[in-house]
């Protein structure tokens, strides 16, 4: 709990004593001095809502006028004027407990948002002319290393070049189970080094880190606004003005048209005035969003903003990649067909050579095969290397020139490939005018993408797509298991952004379409659809970058969660809409009617004020 809030909930209990004092005093003593009971009854009020009236003067003279405070102040002093001290207090003092209520659940919501700002390190400890020396994170340097004890957050992004240990990422990714390092492996910073010590050399300055993107991405969450949000903003913008308006014509014209019992339509103006202040709606609605926002955050799910949480609600279509997304990405070298008069160990080497490089997965896992064989690549026999989109690569080796890619790669150079029928990806090797043969590379489908898929069909959505680079036989084989009814396979960059501006012009008008990719070389389509979805945004700053919302881990069935969050949020704020206006459109008749008292007011706007914000915090769960 904030100081803020205890010493208002202080303040506020000090003023209840009183104002129950004065109500004994009155109660017991016949005939007190009626300046006396004034004096006791006005204590009380401006004990506990002196902040009120003193902020509805200082937002008239800022322009800002049909505002709650200048509501509850104009009320609550009208009916002093009527002479109903105690019923004046009394609306003023249920008012403040629920804005005290309201605080303390938008500080709960808060907290939930802020639990991933946790990540933000202190310091880092650097190692200069042999010393480790304590620094603040954003004065350390590339390639300086940094050491990093038992029990602390690694401050920067690096890779180990000495020691081995375990990593909590549970603040980034949601996930209890650490994950292993040694030598040569890349930690990014945010997560806490549980065991060894590790010696890091820093790739990247703190303002680049992983840490600095999500910790920007954490701030500035609350700042893009839903549609219901807006709505709100707009709707008590007009609503205010226009029921001061009717409680002004209440208090008026009856009593001018009819004549007399100007007390009663005073009174019947200020509780219409009480019931009318739209708190309920002004403060759910958005702590429904954050209360949402965080536990997303909190499930290692980052959604840039209330606008995408809401989107979320409404998607019809998920169009997903298959490499790196339904797909592990770590492949494997499964097969070597070599042509004839070629041996295994050549059509391997000269891949590898090609790929040599390259960091793609594909590359990674040819060199690996290469070097397991007692291979290694001396780059003195590299010449210029040509990367071609969407075929595969050019390499000079030994002076001659080496293709390595798919069918297209090699029909471009004249070539005709060996039928390869093979589920995997097939890499075709070629000499100058000469086919070597081809290396098939297997991936593995994750172990939650069928989850996935699942809860996209039990979340209704209308179509379920799969777009690949990869060869028909292996996106139609890895679709057939995961039960994905529509796939598209050896597709370029651009033709994956021409096939969702197709499904994109098929959605319903209010649909949404969203787009997963790995948020390495999907930005294009990331940044297309309505909401892109990059997965996999541990230490990946294209993902954190390009998408509107970041899987920090490698679950596909994240996704399917993340909707389910949206839509239990976006239920929460109808429920919310449709019973805030509901009750007070009914008191704001009674009242017009004379059918309600003051006290009935006071339920309409703190009684439903906080059975709504009880409900939207809900969605912190």
């Amino acid at each position: 709990m904030s100081r803020k809030l205890k010493r208002r909930i202080k303040r506020v209990g000090a003023g209840a004593a009183v104002y129950a004092a004065a109500v004994l005093l009155s109660g017991l003593v016949p005939g007190i001095n009626g300046y006396l009971e004034l004096a006791l009854f006005l204590a009380a009020y401006f004990t506990i809502g002196g902040d009120v009236v003193k902020n509805a003067v200082k937002n008239i003279g800022h322009g800002q006028v049909f505002d709650e405070n200048f509501l509850m102040t104009v009320a609550t002093v009208g009916a002093f004027f009527v002479g109903d001290y105690p019923e004046a207090v009394a609306v003023m003092l249920f008012y403040q407990v629920g804005e005290c209520f309201q605080s303390y659940a938008v500080n709960q919501s808060r907290k939930s948002i802020a639990s991933l700002m946790d990540i933000r390190p202190d310091s880092a400890n650097v190692i200069r002319g042999g010393e480790t020396v304590e620094v603040g994170p954003e004065e350390v340097e590339i390639g300086e290393r940094i050491l990093i004890k038992p029990g602390e957050r690694i401050p920067l992004d690096g890779v180990v070049r000495k020691g081995a240990s375990s990593l909590d990422t549970m603040a980034l990714t949601g996930e209890s189970i650490p994950r292993d390092v040694e030598e040569g492996d890349g930690v990014i910073s945010g997560c806490v080094n549980l065991s060894g010590v590790l010696e890091v050399e820093v790739e990247k300055k703190f303002g680049e880190s992983t840490v600095a993107k999500i910790l920007d991405l954490v701030e500035n969450a609350g700042s893009k606004k839903s549609e219901a949000e807006h709505f709100i903003t707009k709707f008590a913008r007009y609503y205010t003005p226009i029921v001061v308006g009717c409680a002004a014509l209440l208090a008026v014209v009856p009593p001018l048209a009819f004549g007399g019992g100007w007390q009663e339509w005073i009174y019947r103006a200020l509780s219409f005035l009480v019931i009318s202040c739209p708190c309920a709606l002004v403060i759910s609605i958005p702590l429904s969003f954050f209360g949402g926002l965080g536990g997303a955050g909190r499930a290692g799910i980052l959604i840039k903003g209330s606008n995408y949480l809401e989107a979320l609600a409404g998607a019809e279509m998920v169009v997903m990649d298959k490499t790196g997304t339904l797909t592990k990405g770590s492949f494997e070298v499964g097969k070597l067909a070599p042509a004839e008069g070629v041996s295994e160990r050549e059509l391997l080497e000269k891949a590898a050579y090609a790929e040599s490089y390259s960091n793609h997965p594909i590359s990674v896992s040819l060199r690996k095969a290469y070097e397991a064989g007692g291979g290694e690549t001396d780059r003195a026999r590299m010449g210029d290397v040509e990367e071609i989109a969407g075929h595969g690569v050019c390499a000079v080796i030994d002076g001659k020139r080496v293709y390595a890619g798919n069918d297209r790669l090699m029909e471009r150079q004249g070539m005709r490939p060996a039928v390869a029928d093979e589920i995997g990806t097939v890499v075709h090797v070629a000499e100058e005018e000469r086919y070597l043969g081809y290396i098939v590379i297997a991936d593995e489908v994750k172990a939650d993408a069928k989850e996935a898929v699942d809860g996209f069909k039990a979340a209704g959505m209308k179509k379920i797509v799969m777009l690949t680079g990869d060869r028909k036989r292996t996106a139609e084989d890895v679709a057939e298991r995961l039960g994905i009814p529509e796939v598209y396979a050896e597709l370029l960059p651009a033709d994956k952004v021409g096939r969702v501006e197709r499904l994109l012009a098929s959605k319903s008008e209010k649909g949404r379409l969203i787009f997963v990719g790995d948020g390495m070389n999907d930005a294009p389509v990331l940044a297309r659809a309505d909401i892109g979805v990059a997965m996999g945004g541990l230490g990946s700053d294209a993902a954190i970058e390009a998408a509107d919302v970041v899987i920090m881990t490698d679950e596909p069935s994240k996704i399917a969660r993340a909707i389910q969050i949206s839509k239990k949020t976006l239920g929460i704020v109808k429920q919310n809409i449709v019973f805030a206006i509901g009750v007070k459109v009914l008191v704001l008749l009674l009242a017009a009617a004379g059918m309600a008292s003051m006290w009935a007011a006071v339920f309409a706007d703190v009684g439903v004020a906080v059975i709504a914000i009880i409900n939207a915090m809900r969605a912190m769960r």
